[in-house]
């Protein structure tokens, strides 16, 4: 069985890939942009791959600009999900708001939040750190979570609270935090604060709003050891690790999330499959630790 096995989104669908792009489909919209992981031959003839209304042109390492098929689209859109409104925008760094591999996890995260609920009699709190554009918080809180959200960008933090908005969710649902991720955890441990559930989605590379540096394979065994500490000891509680274009494997995620104690340990690769095909594209690695009763 495919721990991480795409659930399917509404709304999206990934039509072609090859030649390092990939074509989806985004709500009305058809994007075209880049995915290093896409080296082998496409499958649609180019008369469909040029019918893209959005087309991401990549100008450095550091991102690029989008063209439009006609002059008239717009520069965003609303997607629902899972009973959820959220804003797509086209970015100069290829992103668009939304990550929809995640939706094994969104929806493996409610299941659990269930559970807790139900076995323990308490409502489940989650700490999203990384939280980008907040679709995995909002569908947490719409869940039954109680929900920390936080990332070390103001815009990020502001898009995700815009989506909250338009989804009609209650202000009082998600606290809002804008930090860098390992300080914050590091005020959390003092202040014997616990989770339920907690997610970790980090680049490669990044900077705190104060400047703060992040390097994955030099900051995440302590920073999954940090979080590990504020797991509650509630059986059932757990964390998720998942992260794109770094330089290990699920090998490593298995044998970094085994550290952290005795629990059970689920470690893959994230992927959605192509419309038409049995290929799948790879989206990045996943690894899930959770506490066992008595554990």
């Amino acid at each position: 069985m495919d721990t991480f096995a795409f659930p399917g989104l509404d709304g999206y669908q990934l039509l072609d890939s090859g030649e390092a792009e990939k074509l989806e489909r985004v709500g009305p919209y058809l994007l075209r942009r880049p995915d290093p992981q896409a080296i082998w031959h496409r499958r649609l003839p180019a008369s469909e791959w040029r019918e893209a209304d959005f087309r991401f042109v990549r100008e450095s390492d550091r991102g690029g600009y989008w063209e439009t098929k006609t002059p008239d689209l717009p520069k965003e859109w609303d997607l629902e999900i899972e009973g959820g409104r959220f804003r797509m925008h086209p970015t100069p760094f290829k992103h668009i708001g939304l990550f929809p591999e995640q939706a094994v996890n969104w929806a493996w995260t409610a299941a659990q939040g269930r559970r807790i609920a139900t076995e323990n009699g308490e409502k489940p709190r989650m700490l999203n750190l990384f939280g980008y554009t907040g679709v995995a918080s909002i569908l947490a809180a719409q869940a039954g979570w109680e929900v920390t959200h936080l990332d070390a960008s103001r815009a990020s933090v502001d898009w995700a609270a815009e989506n909250a908005r338009r989804s009609d969710l209650d202000e009082r649902a998600i606290r809002w935090i804008l930090d860098d991720a390992s300080r914050f955890v590091t005020r959390e441990i003092r202040r014997e604060k616990q989770y339920h559930g907690i997610l970790l989605d980090p680049p490669h590379y990044g900077r705190g709003p104060k400047g703060e540096k992040w390097q994955f394979e030099t900051g995440i065994m302590r920073l999954l050891e940090d979080v590990h500490t504020l797991l509650a000891p509630t059986p059932g509680s757990f964390l998720i690790l998942s992260s794109y274009a770094i330089g290990c494997s699920p090998l490593a995620f298995d044998n970094m999330l085994r550290d952290l104690g005795p629990g059970a340990v689920e470690t893959g690769e994230l992927w959605v499959p192509e419309e038409g095909s049995t290929r799948r594209l790879s989206c990045g690695f996943c690894g899930r630790w959770q506490r066992q009763d008595g554990g």
